[in-house]
């Protein structure tokens, strides 16, 4: 099994000026499934892309470490990266058509990646594979071009093929938010089991706090390219310690009690050039001090907290409880 340790992590588009990751640090454990959530623009897709080393080439990483299992994935030789990707690493894309070659039946599709991993590529296994995946009428399924078969049912088919290869560490990047509510339950369900049965280690990228707090083991909430907030999903947003987790939570609206007016976040995530020098959230807090546009906060002892009064946060929420 495979589990992922980044620290310091910096990423840079020179030619623009933007710093996308500032400093991020994440840990998740072996067999476990971590969510990422955060804002569009927080840097989540960014942080996928790094760790199969697929960002663009314009990106520049001045430091940092990324560790899947014993792999540096940053050191890694060529030919040692493209056996890392085919032997250990699988992602399932946000847009299930997109990631299917349209030009393709589904059939040889699946007959392709098994042929990659010197597996059975008879029409047996590709049938056994989408029966896995609850897939009704595989066989004529595996007859079709991608553009035949629904959202739903290309989600399914995109995670038959990532899991086939039994990879030790799972991203999925938003695979169920092209999906309706029924399917979109069904599909997450399915790519839980299999990961589960085979020890996949699970990073998550989603928008779904309910989703998120059901199924996964824990939380990372990330922000200006850092992970703010980190701890297990149950408690995260629940009792969130961060004032940008308790603004998330406040602005969910499954979490809204019948006819309560959501709270929204004020302003909008910033676009760094360089090193935020303060706390990149206290223009939009509603705790910030004046200290806080000038300390950078570190990792308090609760929950990974980037945020110079999580002390006094968490302590005032307890004197609240006991009044």
């Amino acid at each position: 099994m495979t589990g992922v340790s980044i620290r310091d992590l910096v990423l840079e588009f020179p030619a623009a000026s933007v710093r996308a990751l500032d400093g991020l640090d994440l840990e998740v454990a072996e067999g476990s499934s971590m969510a990422i959530v955060g804002e569009s623009g927080s840097g989540k897709s960014t942080l996928a892309s790094v760790i199969g080393r697929l960002q663009p080439d314009s990106a520049h990483i001045p430091r940092g470490r990324v560790l899947v299992g014993e792999q540096d994935v940053l050191a890694l030789s060529s030919n040692d990266l493209r056996v890392f990707r085919r032997e250990r690493l699988a992602y399932i894309a946000q847009d299930p058509i997109g990631s299917l070659d349209p030009t393709m039946r589904i059939g040889r599709q699946l007959q392709l990646v098994l042929r990659t991993i010197g597996d059975d590529t008879s029409t047996a296994r590709q049938t056994g594979l989408l029966e896995g995946m609850q897939i009704a009428h595989p066989e004529r399924v595996l007859r079709l071009f991608p553009h035949q078969i629904s959202g739903g049912m290309a989600q399914r088919v995109a995670i038959a093929m990532a899991m086939c290869r039994r990879p030790r560490l799972l991203i999925a990047d938003e695979p169920t938010a092209a999906l309706d509510a029924q399917v979109r339950e069904e599909v997450i369900r399915l790519m839980f089991e299999q990961a589960r049965h085979l020890g996949t280690t699970i990073l998550w990228l989603s928008h779904d706090l309910t989703a998120v707090s059901r199924w996964c083991d824990e939380v990372a909430v990330m922000y200006a390219g850092r992970v703010v907030e980190r701890g297990p999903a149950g408690s995260v947003f629940d009792t969130p310690v961060h004032p940008y987790t308790r603004a998330l939570a406040h602005a969910d609206p499954s979490r809204a009690a019948r006819g309560e007016r959501l709270a929204g976040i004020p302003g909008t995530p910033p676009l760094l050039h360089g090193e935020s020098l303060g706390c990149a959230f206290a223009p939009r807090c509603a705790f910030a001090l004046d200290e806080c546009h000038a300390i950078r906060p570190e990792p308090s002892s609760i929950r990974h907290s980037l945020c110079i009064r999580t002390d006094e946060l968490v302590a005032n929420d307890r004197e609240e409880v006991s009044a």
